[in-house]
């Protein structure tokens, strides 16, 4: 969804950063062979992504919602040299194709796939993050939030994708809808949780920037 007119959109795609070839070849392989293309991050939202994680500088980096693999390698570009991203996807059909654009990348040893439910995998991870990308199934947003905030470095951040939901967030809740009344709870958790400070950004279907205080 977008919040400024089409021409005004079209307008700061124009004047932002180019989207590498890769990823180029990245979304026209997903368009042409995988479900629901409309989930890749995309070229704009991709260099807002890559732009943040080479302004935070992140030695360690989670994922939750890998998809194609588009937003994880805009995410890998601000990675230090000797970083680590950690992606997490629930859809194991989509492994090969990530990892297939994955090591055709300047990061591919330095992205460790994990291919399940995300509440199990997180515990087991080993490490603490500066870097937290939220972009899986909604419903489940408030529990990936319980899940990785005591992972969290010190000043560490998370951004969370969708979270304006088309505007259905300002909407009459809609019986049944659980991923809007799930994201409703998640933006009142992330206002008041006083571990973190949050600015939401009307951005594509709206970002959250959560910084650990």
């Amino acid at each position: 969804m977008h919040f400024i007119p089409e021409a005004l959109d079209e307008y700061v795609v124009k004047h932002s950063a180019d989207e590498p070839e890769l990823l180029k070849a990245l979304t026209r392989e997903t368009y042409q062979k995988i479900l629901q293309p409309r989930m890749l991050s995309g070229h704009y939202q991709g260099r807002l992504l890559s732009m943040l994680s080479k302004l935070i500088r992140p030695k360690t980096i989670l994922e939750i919602g890998t998809y194609t693999g588009y937003s994880a390698l805009c995410l890998a570009e601000g990675m230090q040299k000797d970083g680590v991203l950690h992606t997490i996807d629930i859809n194991e059909e989509l492994h090969d194709f990530q990892r297939k654009y994955f090591d055709a990348s300047e990061f591919g040893a330095q992205i460790h796939q994990h291919t399940g439910n995300a509440l199990d995998i997180i515990p087991t991870l080993e490490t603490t993050f500066d870097l937290v990308f939220i972009d899986a199934d909604k419903p489940n947003y408030p529990q990936y939030f319980h899940a990785i905030i005591e992972k969290m470095n010190p000043n560490g951040i998370i951004l969370s994708d969708n979270v304006l939901w088309s505007g259905k967030v300002i909407e009459p809740l809609q019986k049944n809808d659980v991923s809007t009344e799930a994201l409703l709870e998640y933006n009142s958790l992330l206002k008041e949780d006083t571990r973190i400070e949050t600015v939401v950004l009307p951005i594509r279907d709206g970002l959250t920037i959560s910084r650990v205080i």
